[in-house]
């Protein structure tokens, strides 16, 4: 190719790579903004995106996953954005850095998820009973969540009632959630209850299962994306030493 056909070529995949960034850094931007949404006002959030959402915010905190995710984007548009348009070797090589460690992990936590998927929901159900027994009925948001979930769903606890044993709730009440009944009174013996015999664990699996099709083709996206992130930020790179 001709010296004015690589320059062209080159300042072509320059434009691109700014603009892929940018758009990188406003989606972090609003990752971030929804992040800070859904901390401040969680009950908004389940009544606009639905059960689903009231599910995973019960599996994991979105507000500060969304945070941490929006904060990486954002870094991430600005490394690829600027070092791009001052030409920055430095800041192409750290773009580049980045996003190879963010693929790593993000490859080694599909492995572990795939190979080890009953440990992890051993482990999952470990993490957040604990965190029922001590916000349910302290935090107003979570225990809204959980009681829209458990209303819909018809099960109580994660696990079932027993969940709530030694928790702030029952020991303040000397009762489980209303939730927990169903239409039925609370009984002298809830461990007979239907309600309160199913957790909520096994329905929060089967609606993250339904939509693992969905999660696996956009995880399949973004691992795309970001080859062809680090292979353009590494042609860059390297045709700055031809300059």
């Amino acid at each position: 190719l001709s010296p004015g056909t690589k320059m062209g070529c080159f300042t072509f995949i320059k434009v691109m790579m700014i603009l892929f960034n940018l758009a990188i850094f406003l989606s972090g931007g609003t990752l971030l903004g929804v992040g800070i949404w859904v901390k401040v006002d969680g009950e908004s959030f389940v009544d606009i995106f639905g059960t689903l959402s009231s599910s995973v915010l019960q599996v994991v905190n979105v507000s500060y996953v969304l945070i941490v995710i929006g904060s990486i984007l954002l870094v991430i548009g600005f490394l690829g954005c600027y070092g791009a348009q001052k030409e920055s070797k430095c800041l192409l090589m750290m773009f580049f850095s980045v996003v190879l460690i963010i693929f790593i992990a993000e490859i080694a936590v599909a492995v572990v998820a795939l190979v080890y998927t009953g440990l992890a929901e051993t482990l999952l159900s470990a993490l957040v009973t604990p965190v029922l027994k001590e916000k349910y009925g302290v935090d107003p948001t979570f225990t809204q969540i959980w009681n829209a979930t458990m209303s819909k769903v018809h099960c109580c606890g994660l696990n079932n009632y027993t969940d709530f044993n030694d928790s702030v709730w029952y020991e303040k009440y000397k009762t489980y959630p209303d939730p927990c009944f169903g239409a039925a009174p609370p009984l002298a013996h809830p461990h007979l209850c239907g309600h309160l015999l199913q957790g909520c664990f096994d329905q929060i699996l089967e609606e993250i299962r339904t939509n693992a099709g969905v999660a696996g083709g956009v995880a399949a996206g973004i691992a795309a994306l970001e080859i062809a992130a680090m292979a353009v930020s590494m042609y860059l790179y390297c045709r700055l030493d031809e300059k």
